[in-house]
């Protein structure tokens, strides 16, 4: 006999669902985890059985399904459906129940708050289990790709060129019909008249959909996933994108805290370094970020909680340095907090009147406060020219109400090189993983609620995944078993309704996009 035979089909066996799984195979993990959860607790729909009609699947069937998929690199419902027929890890974990697509479909849907509870939960877990030190966290986000295609995303500029064209076919094709009267070729006036009428609907279309970003304020508007926007993601190359911020604890790089927003890293410091402060209940620790989250405003923000910031400083490019020789920039202007006055390079005083003026960058910027800072020496200074060429009145600097923040800031900076340059150690490999390995680099769900649910859930397995290499199949099992989850914490959480606030602020402009899609799309 050359090769080994196989068992023959027809042959009987005896055995069970347990014999299928062996007894340290990682699905075990899933199981003691999600039958260790109160899914009422973490707010999950979950089904009461009526006096009438068919038994509905328990919550918990569906969360150990996405668990495992998710761990295996399968997100899609049709997908795990038919996984749950033909795996045996699957049969082993669901007690062989094989709910449809859609019934996966909707609990991904319909829980994400509950999704996003479960990550806070296991962020207890890892504190409880001594895997976080609350120390130094470092903060990132990246773009993944929405559900949303470039043609269906509009700017204000992107609807005039639209309209622009319309307006030019419309004459042309007028004055094609114009000709073809002379003629009375009905098949081509027919036919230029039907391209006439598709203008007038699509110019409807453009017209609306202008009106809708006036009425909101909103700077874009897509019409696949209202909430999904045109987001820069790397050197010049835009996409309709999302982005995930998460805050990474450095002493195992297991994620603290993680949402999704759907603008740049601009404004998203300081909510997200509140998230990990409250998950971690940590009264103090120090933050780490690029330059893509420098916002002073953010830095107040984050002092006021007792966090040490360690945010790279960006190049700033300030209106006042115009003409300015490079030994007369505004950094060069010393402050002294004593005496609230500055002093320039060419020693004199510059003081204030005390009068704080409200400025704003850009139009959906918030307006922030600063002082003017002055001297009269600038009239008979010899360098005059070298530090202000265009001031007829001199020199004129302005501080903002958070420029001690920002100086407070680069101080921590400059003075902790060594450890900002562990940032990118720490919260890469995060990135790398979920997007590379796993092929997370894009979302099919739409709104920025249930998106938000999706990554908690994806940052929870990562974490998940990440303990089982730190601890090991046993240890993990063992302090899982004897964990005692605290759900007062998520409670508590749930009441914090402002963290998110900021973030989903899109009914309004929902109802409005919706209510054009009907009419006209």
């Amino acid at each position: 006999m050359q090769f080994i035979q196989p068992q023959n089909r027809a042959q009987f066996t005896f055995n069970s669902l347990e014999d299928t799984v062996a007894p340290d195979n990682p699905v075990r993990l899933i199981d003691a985890f999600v039958e260790h959860l109160d899914l009422t607790q973490l707010k999950f729909n979950v089904s009461i059985l009526n006096r009438e009609g068919r038994p509905s699947f328990n919550s918990n069937v569906f969360l150990k399904l996405y668990f495992y998929g998710y761990l295996n690199g399968i997100r899609s419902s049709r997908r795990l459906e038919k996984e749950c027929s033909r795996n045996t890890e699957l049969q082993w974990l669901l007690g062989q129940l094989k709910p449809n697509y859609h019934s996966i479909a909707d609990f991904r849907k319909d829980n994400a708050t509950a999704l996003r509870n479960t990550f806070k939960l296991f962020v207890l877990f890892l504190k409880d289990a001594s895997l976080v030190s609350g120390d130094v966290v470092a903060v990132d986000g990246t773009k993944v790709r929405a559900h949303n295609s470039k043609k269906n995303n509009y700017s204000p500029n992107k609807i005039k060129r639209h309209l622009a064209y319309i307006e030019n076919k419309t004459t042309e094709y007028l004055n094609a019909l114009d000709a073809l009267d002379k003629t009375e070729n009905l098949e081509k006036i027919n036919h230029i008249a039907e391209k006439i009428k598709l203008l007038k609907e699509n110019k409807i279309k453009y017209e609306s959909l202008g009106a809708v970003l006036e009425t909101t304020g909103e700077p874009q508007v897509s019409t696949t996933d209202t909430d999904a926007r045109a987001l820069l993601v790397q050197g010049q190359v835009v996409e309709v994108s999302y982005n995930v911020e998460t805050a990474v604890d450095s002493q195992h790089k297991l994620v603290v805290a993680t949402h999704t927003i759907n603008r740049n890293d601009r404004n998203a410091l300081a909510p997200i370094a509140l998230e990990a402060k409250d998950n971690l209940s940590a009264d103090a620790f120090t933050l780490l970020a690029d330059k893509g989250f420098y916002n002073s405003r953010h830095l107040q923000t984050c002092i006021d909680n007792n966090i040490t910031t360690l945010v790279a400083t960006p190049d700033m490019v300030n209106s006042n340095d115009k003409g300015t020789t490079s030994d007369y920039l505004t950094e060069k202007f010393i402050y002294n907090k004593a005496t609230d006055t500055y002093t320039c390079p060419a020693n004199a005083t510059l003081h204030t009147n005390g009068t704080w003026y409200t400025k704003t960058k850009t139009s959906r910027s918030t307006p922030y406060r600063y002082r003017k800072f002055h001297t009269s020496a600038c009239a008979t200074c010899t360098v005059k020219k070298l530090c202000t060429a265009q001031a007829k009145r001199g020199r004129f600097i302005e501080r903002s109400e958070f420029a001690a923040a920002a100086e407070q800031n680069s101080k921590h900076y400059k003075a902790n090189w060594d450890l900002y340059r562990k940032r990118q150690e720490i919260n890469e490999h995060i990135f790398g993983t979920i997007k590379r390995k796993w092929g997370y680099n894009h979302t099919n769900l739409t709104g920025l609620q249930k998106v938000n649910g999706e990554f908690a859930l994806i940052m929870t397995v990562y974490n998940f995944k990440r303990v089982q290499n730190i601890l090991g199949f046993d240890d993990f099992l063992n302090k899982l078993k004897k964990w005692k989850p605290d759900y007062r914490k998520i409670i508590l959480s749930l009441l914090k309704t402002g963290l998110f606030k900021a973030y989903y602020r899109h009914s309004l402009f929902s109802n409005l996009l919706n209510g054009l899609k009907n009419q006209h799309c």
